[in-house]
């Protein structure tokens, strides 16, 4: 059954609402693991917790909306090879960055969010005829963000654990935001 726009802008809406509330919940729980000195894994175990639990509840009550997802996403498979390659390489490089630049890297998944969103939203108005206002609102947000974390991070914090968590915190605000924006969009 085909999905209307509003449907699936709805549930993008719930989808970015997760990674908000993933993300929220992992940053802080990350820091008390912190706090308490608790082994390494610990992380692993905070962060695919957040996500599994936020997603589990999400797509377990809402199973309609996975295809909603699904279909949008394939939207970028007819897209020509150089475009899928520059689309990729803005969510990936930043990303792949945080391997040679690891203190820089609460800048990187900013950056890698922002370029990635706002790329795949640009894409996807140019090459696919949509209009995804809230990927550009996440992608800006997160854009935004950078010199934000910047000022805070050489400004206001001697602490660096601090300067990532607000950074984190930035990151699930930018999603929550697009996911709001998403869920009471009128068309």
């Amino acid at each position: 059954m085909q999905q209307t726009p509003l449907e699936v802008r709805r549930a993008f809406g719930l989808l970015f609402i997760g990674v908000s509330i993933s993300v929220g919940v992992a940053s802080i729980l990350s820091e008390v693991v912190f706090e308490r000195n608790d082994p390494t894994y610990y992380y692993v175990i905070v962060w695919f917790g957040s996500f599994g639990v936020t997603f589990g509840t999400i797509f377990g009550r809402w199973k309609k909306i996975i295809p909603s997802i699904r279909g949008r996403m394939k939207n970028s498979v007819n897209w020509s090879t150089p475009i899928k390659a520059i689309n990729g390489l803005c969510w990936a490089v930043p990303f792949a960055t945080i391997g040679v630049f690891p203190s820089l890297y609460q800048y990187l998944i900013l950056i890698g969010i922002g370029l990635g969103n706002v790329s795949t939203y640009l894409f996807m108005k140019k090459f696919s005829g949509l209009v995804n206002n809230e990927q550009i609102i996440v992608g800006g947000i997160a854009l935004v963000a950078i010199p934000l974390a910047v000022l805070i991070d050489s400004t206001f914090i001697s602490n660096q654990t601090i300067a990532v968590i607000i950074s984190r915190f930035m990151i699930a605000v930018a999603y929550g935001v697009g996911g709001a924006f998403a869920l009471h969009a009128k068309e």
